[in-house]
């Protein structure tokens, strides 16, 4: 293989490996039944008039299950937090006691979380077309390196043969990460 084909598989492996960092991180972005700092840590909030994220304004923590802290750097932002978090999509209602701003996660009703199962599907096979969508740009890639006479049409082969293992590897790992994720929807 060629140094340009190895050179353009490469380059596809690591965009693939960002497209299913990417899922996983989306995936983490939904709620189960329990509290997790990566629900709210990406939630923007307008601080000041500049839109921060809420991992800068304050420390998150879980001190049981279905509860989650938000204490504040600075006590001037709790109102923009508490504010951000109400009319966010996570369905929690906070309370401020001056200090802190709790949530507490109600228990997800069996609706919910098929609902849940059935986003975070989605988010897969968005994570999956974009690892198709990699594998054609690499395709085309390979392909007018053929056409430019910088590998034979054998060596072409070879490499798609490897694009699409790679292709499937980085798909079951999206898979797997999906497998999990409902699993955890759908315990209690």
């Amino acid at each position: 293989m060629t140094d340009l084909a190895r050179l353009a598989l490469e380059e596809a492996g690591e965009k693939m490996d960002r497209a299913v960092a990417h899922a996983r991180t989306e995936f983490a972005g939904v709620r189960t039944g329990r509290a997790a700092p990566s629900l709210i840590e990406k939630l923007m909030v307008d601080y000041y008039g500049a839109e921060v994220p809420l991992q800068q304004l304050a420390n998150t923590s879980v001190p049981e299950a279905r509860m989650l802290v938000v204490s504040p750097y600075d006590k001037a932002s709790m109102g923009a937090i508490e504010k951000a978090i109400r009319h966010s999509d996570l369905g929690l209602n906070p309370s401020n006691d001056g200090h802190v701003i709790r949530l507490t996660f109600p228990p997800l009703t069996a609706e919910r979380r098929k609902d849940l199962v059935r986003m975070v599907k989605q988010m897969a096979e968005d994570g999956r077309v974009a690892v198709r969508n990699v594998r054609r740009a690499a395709r085309h890639e390979l392909e007018a390196l053929e056409r430019d006479g910088e590998m034979s049409e054998d060596e072409q082969q070879r490499a798609e043969k490897d694009l699409d293992k790679l292709t499937h590897a980085h798909e079951a790992e999206i898979d797997q990460a999906l497998q999990h994720k409902e699993q955890e929807l759908l315990e209690d």
